[in-house]
């Protein structure tokens, strides 16, 4: 039997278990698939220990899990960050299956301009990836350590302090912020100039309604959680844990199944 696991801290609301042992049950795969606390980034120490075959990494340890690859491929090269790591010939292959993951889950929207909270792995992937489709994010942070890397990219990136607020289509979470508690990832008083002003609100927390989430519905706004893009990216590291030797149309609806169960 293949192992496989999530690292991440916290871990205990990760639904990844139940999407890819049901699929790996339904498609006859010799697979299962738990989760893992980490309260430290040995990411490859545990990984190696444990003799797994594939893992995802979610906060805090996407930016360390690139550093602790032997080989880094496609767009997570430019990222910086992966959430997907893949042991085959005695090395660890890492990938970002999160950004391609998050277009998929919002390519019903019609927007232009666009505002990620948060600096770290996940703004990382999805600011790059959106570029790449022909946006031009801007980034809101509460420090400007983590901005570093944006302004080295070319993106307009401001804390808390420096912006002002102006209209953007689509706000997008990819902090942690309400996932264990009732915070925001940015001050109140602040998303209640930028929230009115817009069309769309996302959060890359699934299964919740974040208090982000809740302020834009105040507002009338189309809101989603990360539950589509958990989906989406499950569905492409379903891929990478299994060689490619399913079709993509096959494993997500399966997982989609799986949704239901939760």
């Amino acid at each position: 039997m293949k192992l496989y696991s999530i690292f991440g801290n916290p871990v205990a609301h990760s639904i990844s278990p139940i999407l890819h042992n049901y699929t790996f049950e339904k498609l006859g795969f010799n697979g299962c698939y738990t989760k893992i606390l980490l309260q430290e980034p040995l990411l490859r120490d545990k990984f190696l220990e444990l003799g797994l075959t594939g893992v995802n990494i979610t906060v805090p340890y996407k930016e360390e899990a690139f550093k602790q690859a032997d080989e880094v491929l496609g767009i997570a090269k430019e990222i910086g960050a992966v959430n997907t790591w893949y042991h085959k010939d005695g090395k660890i292959y890492a990938y970002n299956t999160d950004a391609p993951g998050f277009y998929q889950s919002i390519k019903g929207f019609d927007f232009k301009s666009v505002l990620i909270l948060g600096a770290g792995g996940t703004a990382k992937a999805i600011a790059l990836y959106l570029r790449h489709k022909g946006y031009d994010p801007v980034i809101l942070n509460r420090s400007g350590k983590r901005l570093t890397y944006f302004w080295e990219k070319g993106f307009k990136a401001y804390t808390w302090d420096e912006f002002e607020p102006r209209a953007f289509d689509l706000v997008i979470n990819t902090t942690s912020a309400g996932l264990k508690d009732n915070s925001f990832p940015a001050p109140k008083e602040l998303l209640d100039t930028i929230l009115p002003q817009a069309k769309y609100a996302v959060d890359v927390i699934y299964n919740k309604l974040t208090p982000f989430l809740a302020l834009a519905k105040s507002y009338d706004l189309v809101t989603k959680d990360g539950t589509e893009m958990l989906l989406y990216q499950g569905v492409l590291a379903f891929e990478i844990f299994t060689d490619f030797r399913y079709e993509k149309e096959e494993i997500s609806s399966y997982m989609r199944k799986a949704l239901e169960l939760v």
